[in-house]
């Protein structure tokens, strides 16, 4: 493996890249697309109740034909429910005695008993390790002053757009030995070209010779952070994990980079300009206008098409 592995607080280690079944594979058999993953060189497979991708990634861990130990299992709690239920509907449609790392999926799922139970399943030996996803600062905060077993992972979005907003997010999990997982670092190349970093993510890429992918996900790593993506290509998934064995970004490549997506992303006209996702931008934008439009008319002055 050229990706190596991550420390937890809880004295577990966690691999530092992970293949996704959410986002576009949600709903779908990923039997094959899994199957591609562990044979490609990833060990660490991410699930979770709500993408409906537990049964058949089941499928694909049994069929591998791996001894359990070499495969790190995630899902996530993601429905409001008897939390012990949960986790064992989980284990019985993956056909898994135990999971490496079970998440609640949203803060909104957490009240006064949620991470007891989380607790309590760690403790029954049902999740080797228990954390988080889509936390933020101070929901991160309000969990860990009452928790007697800090969470080891909290899973969010994270790409050079938003770091600057999420610093004080990752400090504070620094601080207590929670490790960060990044989804969808991908973002300034699938939804945001055009914009600001893709000038120092060229520089770089033509530095070590490599694609503006591998850039990025050279960038997160080296925050310390786990990489979680996915594909149906196996070209793709080859790319990804190449990247364990490139040279790291330099410092100033890196500074670079947090500086050009402190930015921020370009804006819906420069997304129409690249030509991606053109009805989905078109749509944000007439509905911008729509709303523009609504709220002059509200304030009166706006009539038959006529701004006053």
């Amino acid at each position: 493996m050229p990706f190596g592995t991550l420390d937890l607080n809880d004295g577990n280690k966690i691999p530092a890249i992970a293949y996704g079944t959410g986002s576009v594979m949600k709903g779908k058999d990923v039997t094959h697309f899994c199957q591609q993953a562990i044979e490609t060189g990833f060990s660490h497979l991410d699930t979770a109740q709500a993408y409906g991708t537990e049964e058949t990634l089941g499928r694909a861990i049994q069929e591998s034909g791996l001894p359990r130990s070499d495969l790190y299992i995630t899902s996530k709690y993601s429905r409001p429910g008897d939390i012990q239920l949960a986790v064992r509907g989980s284990l019985s449609n993956l056909k898994l005695k135990y999971l490496d790392l079970y998440l609640i999926h949203n803060p909104y799922l957490v009240d006064s008993e949620t991470w007891k139970q989380f607790e309590k399943i760690k403790d029954d030996g049902l999740a080797k390790s228990i954390g988080v996803s889509n936390f933020n600062v101070e929901q991160l905060q309000s969990l860990v002053k009452t928790a007697r077993i800090v969470p080891a992972v909290n899973q969010i979005s994270l790409n050079p757009y938003n770091y600057a907003q999420k610093k004080a997010l990752l400090e504070y999990s620094a601080k207590h030995g929670i490790v960060t997982e990044a989804y969808s670092s991908l973002a300034p190349i699938t939804q945001f070209p055009g914009g600001p970093v893709d000038v120092p993510i060229a520089a770089a890429a033509k530095r070590l010779g490599i694609t503006p992918t591998q850039v990025i996900q050279l960038w997160v790593k080296s925050k310390g952070i786990v990489i979680v993506t996915t594909s149906s290509s196996k070209a793709h998934l080859e790319e990804y994990m190449a990247v364990g064995d490139l040279p790291p970004l330099t410092d100033d490549e890196i500074a670079a980079i947090d500086a050009a997506g402190a930015k921020g992303p370009p804006s819906v006209m420069m997304k129409l300009k690249h030509g991606r996702r053109p009805f989905a931008v078109a749509g944000i934008a007439l509905a911008l206008m729509l709303y523009l439009v609504y709220m002059a008319r509200l304030m009166g002055c706006y009539n038959g098409g006529v701004a006053l």
